[in-house]
């Protein structure tokens, strides 16, 4: 699975480029058939604390799985983001 990391007005720090890659290597183990992630950092233009974005995008057969969840950092987001992601994996994998 290849992971590609594209962050918007930041620059990501190696401890949080390592956090996202072990927490998203954890999805290959609900469904195997991951082609690729893209995930998108941004930090959001408004005077609340929660603006640090997160989107990650699976590259799946089929529909592609797009979650995108805000909060007060990017570790919080991208936690948010993956424990979506693990659930509709799931229920693909279910479907399937």
């Amino acid at each position: 699975m290849k992971i590609k990391v594209q962050s918007i007005g930041l620059t990501p720090h190696a401890p949080l480029e390592e956090y996202l890659e072990k927490k998203l290597s954890k999805l290959e183990t609900f469904y195997d058939k991951i082609h690729g992630v893209q995930v998108f950092l941004k930090v959001e233009n408004s005077t609340d604390k929660e603006n640090k974005t997160a989107e990650i995008k699976l590259e799946v057969p089929g529909d592609d799985i797009v979650v995108k969840k805000t909060s007060g950092s990017f570790e919080e987001s991208i936690d948010l983001c993956a424990d979506t992601a693990k659930k509709l994996l799931i229920k693909k994998k279910e479907l399937a």
